[in-house]
């Protein structure tokens, strides 16, 4: 039996701004190389036929950055969204967000817009980035929608389990990530996707973004199909060796 490859795989991409100071640069240029990674990522996730990459891209604590910082963050994901056109088109690549899409500047709705219209019909691997996204927030915002429905009399406080809450989040129909890769080496997972990563596979890399390849992510897949996913029980393995005794 082949190993089994992660449906969805979550990047929280760390380390653009280490890589630029060590080499004397702005922390602007860090994140300028670490376009380069997106891009051999996401074409090595279509390769694999991955049916999910998810990007942290720009968190909703972000903004506490200095003005200068923030503005030339906006201008490269402008571009981004703008020059990777092709790439996108040519793996068959479709593109989604997930986040307070409205608290980003206009300029940057418009192109983000365009590109998940003109990649809406691609089937392969779908690139999601998280902008102005928080795990909480995601929460939050649930919770004020079934609050909502229960005020106007569409739902009742006993309604409101799990499968209520996740039909609710910004990305109701996101398959759960099985595998969350954080660069830079921090041991946190920073608000990403709190709900949806309640049982992923966790791998954590030294590697700064700027410098992950397809090899980087090879590691981390291949990490992950040795573990034994037990979603809190026990593996059949480990049953039938307790059912034998």
């Amino acid at each position: 039996m082949s190993p089994q490859m992660p449906r969805h795989i979550g990047i929280i991409m760390d380390g653009n701004g280490r890589w630029a100071q060590v080499r004397g640069m702005m922390r602007i240029r860090g994140h300028e190389a670490g376009v380069d990674s997106v891009r051999a990522v996401t074409e090595e996730c279509a390769r694999l036929k991955i049916e999910q990459l998810t990007l942290y891209a720009f968190s909703a604590e972000n903004w506490k950055r200095p003005g200068l910082e923030i503005e030339l963050l906006m201008q490269l994901l402008k571009r981004f969204l703008t020059g990777e056109r092709d790439t996108l088109m040519n793996n068959d690549v479709r593109l989604t967000s997930v986040g307070r899409i409205d608290g980003l500047p206009k300029a940057v709705r418009r192109e983000l817009e365009l590109t998940q219209t003109l990649t809406a019909n691609n089937r392969g691997t779908n690139l999601c980035l998280a902008l102005n996204y928080g795990g909480r927030l995601e929460i939050v915002d649930a919770v004020r929608k079934l609050a909502a429905e229960v005020k106007e009399g569409k739902l009742t406080p006993d309604q409101i389990d799990e499968a209520a809450i996740a039909a609710r989040l910004y990305q109701p129909k996101m398959p759960e990530p099985d595998l969350v890769i954080r660069t830079g080496g921090e041991m946190r997972i920073s608000n990403f996707l709190l709900w949806q990563i309640s049982y992923s596979e966790l791998y954590v890399t030294d590697t700064l973004w700027p410098e992950f390849r397809a090899e980087h992510l090879h590691r981390a897949i291949v990490d992950f199909q040795r573990r034994e996913r037990r979603y809190g029980g026990l593996v059949d393995r480990i049953q039938s060796k307790a059912g034998a005794g």
